[in-house]
Protein backbone atom coordinates (compact mmCIF):
# COMPACT_ATOMS: atom_id res chain seq x y z
CA UNK A 1 0.00 0.00 0.00
CA UNK A 2 1.21 3.33 -0.62
CA UNK A 3 2.03 5.46 2.09
CA UNK A 4 0.60 8.67 2.61
CA UNK A 5 2.51 11.73 2.87
CA UNK A 6 3.07 13.11 5.78
CA UNK A 7 4.89 9.40 6.46
CA UNK A 8 7.94 11.43 5.11
CA UNK A 9 8.09 13.52 8.06
CA UNK A 10 11.46 14.15 9.65
CA UNK A 11 9.87 16.45 12.29
CA UNK A 12 7.12 16.21 14.67
CA UNK A 13 5.44 13.65 17.40
CA UNK A 14 5.89 10.76 14.86
CA UNK A 15 7.35 9.21 11.74
CA UNK A 16 4.59 6.86 10.48
CA UNK A 17 1.75 4.63 11.22
CA UNK A 18 3.34 2.57 13.72
CA UNK A 19 2.68 4.64 16.64
CA UNK A 20 1.15 3.29 19.59
CA UNK A 21 -3.15 2.89 19.10
CA UNK A 22 -3.35 2.67 22.86
CA UNK A 23 -4.58 5.29 25.34
CA UNK A 24 -1.38 5.56 26.95
CA UNK A 25 0.07 6.91 23.19
CA UNK A 26 -2.78 9.05 23.18
CA UNK A 27 -2.33 10.84 26.45
CA UNK A 28 1.44 11.01 25.93
CA UNK A 29 1.26 13.23 22.94
CA UNK A 30 -1.32 15.31 24.26
CA UNK A 31 0.54 16.20 26.54
CA UNK A 32 3.10 16.90 24.06
CA UNK A 33 1.28 19.09 22.49
CA UNK A 34 -0.17 20.77 25.32
CA UNK A 35 -4.35 19.85 24.61
CA UNK A 36 -5.25 21.29 27.71
CA UNK A 37 -3.60 24.89 26.99
CA UNK A 38 -5.10 24.32 23.00
CA UNK A 39 -8.55 23.31 24.21
CA UNK A 40 -8.38 27.06 26.41
CA UNK A 41 -7.88 28.72 23.41
CA UNK A 42 -11.39 27.73 21.57
CA UNK A 43 -14.13 29.47 24.06
CA UNK A 44 -16.89 27.34 22.29
CA UNK A 45 -15.42 23.80 24.41
CA UNK A 46 -16.35 25.51 27.67
CA UNK A 47 -20.37 25.82 27.16
CA UNK A 48 -22.72 23.19 28.55
CA UNK A 49 -25.06 21.29 25.73
CA UNK A 50 -28.50 20.28 27.05
CA UNK A 51 -26.62 20.20 30.84
CA UNK A 52 -23.43 18.34 29.62
CA UNK A 53 -20.30 20.32 28.68
CA UNK A 54 -19.95 19.83 24.89
CA UNK A 55 -18.35 16.99 23.28
CA UNK A 56 -17.65 18.48 19.55
CA UNK A 57 -17.41 15.34 16.98
CA UNK A 58 -18.74 17.40 14.06
CA UNK A 59 -15.50 18.65 12.74
CA UNK A 60 -16.36 17.37 8.85
CA UNK A 61 -18.95 19.78 9.15
CA UNK A 62 -17.08 22.26 10.49
CA UNK A 63 -14.07 23.17 13.28
CA UNK A 64 -14.44 25.37 16.20
CA UNK A 65 -12.52 28.81 16.20
CA UNK A 66 -9.51 29.79 18.20
CA UNK A 67 -9.34 33.17 20.36
CA UNK A 68 -6.86 34.40 17.99
CA UNK A 69 -8.78 33.89 15.15
CA UNK A 70 -11.87 35.44 16.81
CA UNK A 71 -10.11 38.31 18.49
CA UNK A 72 -8.47 39.30 14.45
CA UNK A 73 -11.80 39.63 12.97
CA UNK A 74 -13.16 41.70 16.04
CA UNK A 75 -9.58 43.98 15.38
CA UNK A 76 -10.37 44.09 11.57
CA UNK A 77 -13.97 45.55 12.13
CA UNK A 78 -13.17 47.81 15.00
CA UNK A 79 -9.92 49.63 13.71
CA UNK A 80 -8.42 48.22 10.33
CA UNK A 81 -11.90 48.23 8.39
CA UNK A 82 -11.64 49.29 4.77
CA UNK A 83 -11.85 48.16 1.31
CA UNK A 84 -8.79 46.64 -0.08
CA UNK A 85 -7.08 47.26 -3.52
CA UNK A 86 -8.99 50.20 -4.09
CA UNK A 87 -7.65 52.87 -1.98
CA UNK A 88 -4.74 55.00 -1.87
CA UNK A 89 -5.75 56.27 1.87
CA UNK A 90 -4.29 54.68 5.35
CA UNK A 91 -6.22 52.06 6.43
CA UNK A 92 -6.89 50.83 2.50
CA UNK A 93 -2.85 50.44 2.05
CA UNK A 94 -2.70 48.74 5.28
CA UNK A 95 -5.69 46.10 5.10
CA UNK A 96 -4.42 45.34 1.40
CA UNK A 97 -1.11 44.59 2.69
CA UNK A 98 -2.35 42.32 5.30
CA UNK A 99 -4.93 40.80 2.83
CA UNK A 100 -2.08 39.86 0.94
CA UNK A 101 0.50 38.96 3.01
CA UNK A 102 -2.51 35.93 3.99
CA UNK A 103 -2.39 34.86 0.35
CA UNK A 104 1.62 34.65 0.76
CA UNK A 105 0.66 32.45 3.98
CA UNK A 106 -1.78 29.88 2.16
CA UNK A 107 1.31 29.74 -0.49
CA UNK A 108 3.82 28.38 2.05
CA UNK A 109 1.03 26.95 4.07
CA UNK A 110 0.51 24.57 1.31
CA UNK A 111 3.84 24.56 -0.65
CA UNK A 112 2.64 26.62 -3.69
CA UNK A 113 5.95 28.24 -5.39
CA UNK A 114 4.05 31.93 -6.27
CA UNK A 115 1.65 34.15 -4.42
CA UNK A 116 0.13 34.27 -7.99
CA UNK A 117 -0.95 30.77 -7.58
CA UNK A 118 -3.75 30.98 -4.99
CA UNK A 119 -7.46 31.98 -5.71
CA UNK A 120 -9.10 33.28 -2.66
CA UNK A 121 -13.02 31.68 -3.32
CA UNK A 122 -15.90 30.72 -0.88
CA UNK A 123 -15.06 27.34 -0.41
CA UNK A 124 -14.26 23.93 -2.10
CA UNK A 125 -17.24 23.93 -3.45
CA UNK A 126 -16.75 27.34 -5.56
CA UNK A 127 -12.95 26.19 -6.09
CA UNK A 128 -14.19 23.72 -8.35
CA UNK A 129 -17.18 25.13 -9.70
CA UNK A 130 -14.54 27.71 -10.92
CA UNK A 131 -12.29 25.11 -12.35
CA UNK A 132 -14.78 22.91 -13.76
CA UNK A 133 -16.37 26.92 -15.98
CA UNK A 134 -13.46 28.24 -16.63
CA UNK A 135 -10.62 25.70 -17.28
CA UNK A 136 -12.97 22.39 -18.27
CA UNK A 137 -15.90 23.34 -20.07
CA UNK A 138 -14.36 25.19 -23.01
CA UNK A 139 -11.74 22.51 -23.56
CA UNK A 140 -13.82 19.48 -23.18
CA UNK A 141 -15.38 17.68 -26.62
CA UNK A 142 -17.62 14.92 -26.91
CA UNK A 143 -15.11 11.75 -26.72
CA UNK A 144 -13.12 13.05 -23.92
CA UNK A 145 -13.51 11.73 -20.87
CA UNK A 146 -13.89 13.02 -16.81
CA UNK A 147 -12.69 10.50 -13.95
CA UNK A 148 -13.98 10.80 -10.56
CA UNK A 149 -14.53 7.94 -7.90
CA UNK A 150 -17.22 6.34 -5.98
CA UNK A 151 -16.04 8.61 -2.77
CA UNK A 152 -16.70 11.96 -3.81
CA UNK A 153 -18.42 14.63 -1.82
CA UNK A 154 -21.32 15.99 -4.03
CA UNK A 155 -19.47 19.07 -5.01
CA UNK A 156 -16.59 17.02 -6.58
CA UNK A 157 -19.12 15.17 -8.20
CA UNK A 158 -22.20 17.50 -10.21
CA UNK A 159 -20.17 19.92 -11.23
CA UNK A 160 -18.83 17.33 -13.38
CA UNK A 161 -21.76 15.96 -14.32
CA UNK A 162 -22.65 19.15 -15.50
CA UNK A 163 -19.61 19.50 -17.40
CA UNK A 164 -20.12 16.22 -19.24
CA UNK A 165 -23.51 16.98 -20.04
CA UNK A 166 -22.65 20.42 -21.50
CA UNK A 167 -19.79 19.11 -23.25
CA UNK A 168 -19.89 16.02 -24.53
CA UNK A 169 -17.28 14.09 -22.40
CA UNK A 170 -17.98 11.12 -20.36
CA UNK A 171 -17.74 11.12 -16.57
CA UNK A 172 -16.54 7.94 -15.26
CA UNK A 173 -16.19 6.59 -12.17
CA UNK A 174 -13.30 4.81 -10.17
CA UNK A 175 -14.69 1.94 -8.10
CA UNK A 176 -13.97 1.60 -4.77
CA UNK A 177 -13.28 -2.11 -2.35
CA UNK A 178 -15.61 -3.22 0.15
CA UNK A 179 -13.39 -1.99 2.98
CA UNK A 180 -13.45 1.90 1.38
CA UNK A 181 -10.15 1.74 -0.38
CA UNK A 182 -10.17 3.10 -4.19
CA UNK A 183 -9.74 -0.39 -6.17
CA UNK A 184 -6.50 0.86 -8.06
CA UNK A 185 -6.81 -3.00 -9.67
CA UNK A 186 -9.01 -0.91 -12.34
CA UNK A 187 -6.99 1.55 -12.63
CA UNK A 188 -5.59 0.81 -15.77
CA UNK A 189 -9.14 0.57 -17.28
CA UNK A 190 -10.38 3.49 -16.08
CA UNK A 191 -7.27 5.89 -16.70
CA UNK A 192 -6.34 6.25 -20.38
CA UNK A 193 -5.53 8.64 -23.24
CA UNK A 194 -8.93 9.94 -23.28
CA UNK A 195 -8.91 10.61 -19.62
CA UNK A 196 -8.60 14.77 -20.00
CA UNK A 197 -9.70 15.44 -15.92
CA UNK A 198 -9.23 13.20 -12.74
CA UNK A 199 -10.92 14.89 -9.92
CA UNK A 200 -10.89 12.69 -6.51
CA UNK A 201 -10.78 14.13 -2.64
CA UNK A 202 -7.59 14.00 -0.79
CA UNK A 203 -9.78 12.34 2.25
CA UNK A 204 -13.12 10.86 1.85
CA UNK A 205 -15.77 12.85 4.26
CA UNK A 206 -17.25 9.54 4.97
CA UNK A 207 -15.50 6.38 4.93
CA UNK A 208 -12.15 8.76 6.02
CA UNK A 209 -9.90 6.87 3.80
CA UNK A 210 -6.59 8.83 2.92
CA UNK A 211 -6.16 8.66 -0.75
CA UNK A 212 -2.42 8.09 -2.65
CA UNK A 213 -2.39 11.49 -4.49
CA UNK A 214 1.03 11.54 -5.52
CA UNK A 215 1.00 7.84 -7.09
CA UNK A 216 -2.79 8.99 -8.53
CA UNK A 217 -1.49 12.13 -9.59
CA UNK A 218 1.51 10.63 -11.12
CA UNK A 219 -0.69 7.86 -13.22
CA UNK A 220 -2.52 10.71 -14.29
CA UNK A 221 0.13 13.02 -16.01
CA UNK A 222 1.64 9.90 -17.72
CA UNK A 223 -1.51 9.68 -19.95
CA UNK A 224 -1.65 13.48 -20.18
CA UNK A 225 -4.95 14.60 -17.43
CA UNK A 226 -5.00 17.02 -15.13
CA UNK A 227 -5.58 16.97 -11.70
CA UNK A 228 -8.01 17.96 -9.05
CA UNK A 229 -7.97 17.45 -5.37
CA UNK A 230 -10.63 18.27 -3.15
CA UNK A 231 -8.87 18.23 -0.20
CA UNK A 232 -11.67 19.88 1.99
CA UNK A 233 -10.77 17.22 4.24
CA UNK A 234 -6.94 16.74 4.89
CA UNK A 235 -5.76 20.46 4.99
CA UNK A 236 -6.49 20.69 8.67
CA UNK A 237 -5.15 16.66 9.56
CA UNK A 238 -2.12 16.60 7.50
CA UNK A 239 0.72 18.03 6.16
CA UNK A 240 -0.08 19.31 2.39
CA UNK A 241 2.84 20.06 -0.35
CA UNK A 242 1.17 20.57 -3.75
CA UNK A 243 4.59 20.77 -5.40
CA UNK A 244 5.55 17.46 -3.91
CA UNK A 245 1.85 15.88 -5.26
CA UNK A 246 2.37 17.86 -8.15
CA UNK A 247 -1.32 18.13 -8.75
CA UNK A 248 -2.46 20.89 -11.36
CA UNK A 249 -5.71 22.25 -9.03
CA UNK A 250 -5.93 22.03 -5.34
CA UNK A 251 -9.19 23.09 -3.36
CA UNK A 252 -9.91 23.31 0.22
CA UNK A 253 -12.17 25.33 2.73
CA UNK A 254 -11.66 27.29 5.49
CA UNK A 255 -13.90 27.10 8.24
CA UNK A 256 -13.06 23.37 7.58
CA UNK A 257 -9.41 24.58 9.00
CA UNK A 258 -10.60 26.69 12.19
CA UNK A 259 -10.87 29.62 9.90
CA UNK A 260 -14.06 31.37 8.84
CA UNK A 261 -17.09 29.86 6.76
CA UNK A 262 -17.42 31.56 3.26
CA UNK A 263 -13.61 31.52 2.52
CA UNK A 264 -11.78 29.13 0.34
CA UNK A 265 -8.61 28.52 -1.35
CA UNK A 266 -8.06 27.63 -4.90
CA UNK A 267 -4.57 26.38 -5.98
CA UNK A 268 -3.96 25.90 -9.89
CA UNK A 269 -0.03 26.07 -11.12
CA UNK A 270 0.54 29.66 -12.52
CA UNK A 271 0.80 28.51 -16.67
CA UNK A 272 -2.48 26.82 -16.35
CA UNK A 273 -4.78 29.61 -14.41
CA UNK A 274 -3.37 32.27 -16.81
CA UNK A 275 -4.82 30.59 -19.62
CA UNK A 276 -8.25 30.49 -18.17
CA UNK A 277 -11.09 33.07 -18.54
CA UNK A 278 -12.43 34.75 -15.59
CA UNK A 279 -15.10 32.82 -13.45
CA UNK A 280 -17.00 36.27 -12.84
CA UNK A 281 -16.42 39.71 -13.92
CA UNK A 282 -17.04 42.45 -12.56
CA UNK A 283 -15.02 44.93 -10.45
CA UNK A 284 -11.20 44.69 -9.55
CA UNK A 285 -10.41 41.61 -11.51
CA UNK A 286 -9.65 44.27 -14.74
CA UNK A 287 -6.84 46.29 -15.72
CA UNK A 288 -8.58 48.76 -18.36
CA UNK A 289 -12.48 48.49 -19.54
CA UNK A 290 -13.78 50.31 -22.81
CA UNK A 291 -16.89 50.15 -24.15
CA UNK A 292 -16.18 47.54 -26.65
CA UNK A 293 -13.31 45.79 -24.42
CA UNK A 294 -11.84 44.57 -21.43
CA UNK A 295 -7.97 43.85 -20.25
CA UNK A 296 -8.77 41.65 -17.64
CA UNK A 297 -5.87 41.65 -14.68
CA UNK A 298 -3.34 39.05 -14.10
CA UNK A 299 -4.01 35.90 -11.53
CA UNK A 300 -5.09 35.74 -9.31
CA UNK A 301 -7.22 38.77 -9.16
CA UNK A 302 -8.96 38.08 -12.69
CA UNK A 303 -10.83 34.94 -10.52
CA UNK A 304 -11.40 37.83 -7.87
CA UNK A 305 -14.32 39.55 -8.82
CA UNK A 306 -16.02 42.45 -6.82
CA UNK A 307 -15.28 43.23 -3.04
CA UNK A 308 -13.90 39.98 -1.38
CA UNK A 309 -14.35 38.24 1.51
CA UNK A 310 -12.12 40.51 3.69
CA UNK A 311 -12.86 39.16 7.12
CA UNK A 312 -12.83 35.65 5.85
CA UNK A 313 -9.05 35.93 4.31
CA UNK A 314 -8.16 37.98 7.54
CA UNK A 315 -9.78 35.32 10.14
CA UNK A 316 -8.17 32.21 7.49
CA UNK A 317 -4.74 33.85 7.94
CA UNK A 318 -5.20 33.34 11.90
CA UNK A 319 -6.50 29.94 11.59
CA UNK A 320 -2.95 29.08 9.70
CA UNK A 321 -1.09 30.88 12.23
CA UNK A 322 -3.14 28.40 14.69
CA UNK A 323 -1.97 25.63 12.69
CA UNK A 324 1.75 26.55 12.20
CA UNK A 325 1.79 27.31 15.77
CA UNK A 326 1.19 23.39 16.54
CA UNK A 327 2.48 21.77 13.88
CA UNK A 328 0.91 19.37 10.86
CA UNK A 329 3.20 16.74 11.67
CA UNK A 330 2.27 17.14 15.52
CA UNK A 331 -1.90 17.20 14.49
CA UNK A 332 -1.37 14.53 11.92
CA UNK A 333 -0.03 12.72 14.51
CA UNK A 334 -2.01 13.04 17.63
CA UNK A 335 -4.64 12.58 15.76
CA UNK A 336 -3.88 9.42 13.86
CA UNK A 337 -3.67 8.17 17.55
CA UNK A 338 -6.96 9.56 18.99
CA UNK A 339 -8.64 7.89 15.73
CA UNK A 340 -7.04 4.92 15.96
CA UNK A 341 -8.10 4.67 19.72
CA UNK A 342 -11.35 5.38 18.95
CA UNK A 343 -11.69 2.98 16.31
CA UNK A 344 -10.86 0.46 18.43
CA UNK A 345 -13.18 1.93 21.40
CA UNK A 346 -16.31 1.54 18.98
CA UNK A 347 -15.77 -2.10 18.28
CA UNK A 348 -16.06 -2.69 21.99
CA UNK A 349 -19.72 -1.23 21.63
CA UNK A 350 -22.19 -4.67 20.57
CA UNK A 351 -23.79 -4.36 17.26
CA UNK A 352 -21.83 -1.71 15.65
CA UNK A 353 -20.35 -1.66 11.84
CA UNK A 354 -17.56 1.12 11.10
CA UNK A 355 -17.45 2.22 7.34
CA UNK A 356 -13.88 2.55 5.78
CA UNK A 357 -10.33 1.10 6.10
CA UNK A 358 -8.62 0.95 9.63
CA UNK A 359 -6.06 2.44 7.50
CA UNK A 360 -5.04 4.86 6.29
CA UNK A 361 -7.38 6.92 7.40
CA UNK A 362 -7.57 10.29 9.15
CA UNK A 363 -10.06 12.66 11.02
CA UNK A 364 -13.41 10.91 10.60
CA UNK A 365 -15.07 7.57 11.87
CA UNK A 366 -18.48 6.76 10.10
CA UNK A 367 -20.39 3.99 11.77
CA UNK A 368 -24.03 1.94 11.79
CA UNK A 369 -25.84 0.17 14.32
CA UNK A 370 -27.84 -2.78 14.08
CA UNK A 371 -30.49 -1.66 17.00
CA UNK A 372 -30.99 2.56 15.65
CA UNK A 373 -30.76 4.19 12.99
CA UNK A 374 -28.36 6.98 12.78
CA UNK A 375 -30.56 9.55 13.06
CA UNK A 376 -32.00 7.91 16.20
CA UNK A 377 -28.25 7.51 17.32
CA UNK A 378 -27.56 11.39 17.02
CA UNK A 379 -30.80 12.37 18.86
CA UNK A 380 -29.78 10.19 21.94
CA UNK A 381 -25.93 11.40 21.54
CA UNK A 382 -27.00 15.06 21.39
CA UNK A 383 -28.87 14.71 24.79
CA UNK A 384 -25.39 13.58 26.05
CA UNK A 385 -23.99 17.15 24.90
CA UNK A 386 -22.14 14.61 22.14
CA UNK A 387 -22.53 16.64 18.67
CA UNK A 388 -22.26 14.13 15.89
CA UNK A 389 -23.39 13.97 12.03
CA UNK A 390 -26.00 11.40 10.77
CA UNK A 391 -27.14 11.36 7.09
CA UNK A 392 -25.68 10.77 4.11
CA UNK A 393 -22.87 13.42 3.76
CA UNK A 394 -23.32 14.71 0.48
CA UNK A 395 -22.13 11.83 -0.89
CA UNK A 396 -25.51 9.77 -1.72
CA UNK A 397 -23.70 7.29 -4.65
CA UNK A 398 -21.01 6.09 -2.35
CA UNK A 399 -24.01 5.38 0.54
CA UNK A 400 -25.49 3.78 -2.91
CA UNK A 401 -22.54 1.75 -2.91
CA UNK A 402 -22.36 0.80 0.78
CA UNK A 403 -25.80 -0.46 0.35
CA UNK A 404 -26.87 2.41 3.32
CA UNK A 405 -29.12 4.99 3.33
CA UNK A 406 -27.09 7.01 6.38
CA UNK A 407 -24.31 6.49 8.57
CA UNK A 408 -23.85 8.57 12.07
CA UNK A 409 -20.58 10.18 11.50
CA UNK A 410 -18.12 11.36 14.50
CA UNK A 411 -15.18 13.33 13.19
CA UNK A 412 -11.86 14.61 15.08
CA UNK A 413 -9.64 17.79 15.13
CA UNK A 414 -6.61 18.53 17.42
CA UNK A 415 -9.12 19.62 20.53
CA UNK A 416 -10.61 16.32 20.97
CA UNK A 417 -9.40 14.09 23.62
CA UNK A 418 -9.05 10.45 24.93
CA UNK A 419 -11.86 11.20 27.74
CA UNK A 420 -13.96 12.82 24.98
CA UNK A 421 -13.73 9.37 23.06
CA UNK A 422 -14.66 7.21 26.09
CA UNK A 423 -18.13 9.95 26.63
CA UNK A 424 -19.19 8.93 22.95
CA UNK A 425 -19.03 4.96 23.74
CA UNK A 426 -20.79 5.64 27.17
CA UNK A 427 -23.44 7.02 24.89
CA UNK A 428 -23.31 4.42 22.80
CA UNK A 429 -24.25 2.09 25.03
CA UNK A 430 -27.02 4.27 26.15
CA UNK A 431 -28.10 4.01 22.40
CA UNK A 432 -27.71 0.00 23.04
CA UNK A 433 -29.62 0.06 26.17
CA UNK A 434 -32.81 2.07 25.24
CA UNK A 435 -33.31 0.65 21.32
CA UNK A 436 -31.40 -2.69 21.85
Amino acid sequence: MIEPLYIKSREGLSTGPNIGKSRTAVEYLARKIGLETLRSNFPILGISVRGKPLVYLDNAATTQKPQMLIDAVNRYYSRENANVHRGIHYLSEKLTDRYEEVRTKVRGFIGAKVDCEIVFTKGTTEGINLIASSFALPRLKQGDEILVTYMEHHSNLIPWQIVAQKSGAKLRVLPITDDGLLDLSYIDEFLSDRTKIFAFTYVSNVLGTINPVRDLTKRAHEVGAVVIIDGAQAIAHLPVNVQEIDCDFFVASGHKMYGPTGIGILYGKAPILSEMEPYQTGGSMILNVKLDNTIYAHIPHKFEAGTPNIEGVIGLGSAIDFLNSVGMYNISAYEEALVSYAYQRLLEVPGINIVGPFEPRTGVLSFTMDCAHPHDISQILDEEGIAIRAGHHCAQPLMERLGLPATARASFAIYNSVEEVDLLIKALHKVRKIFG
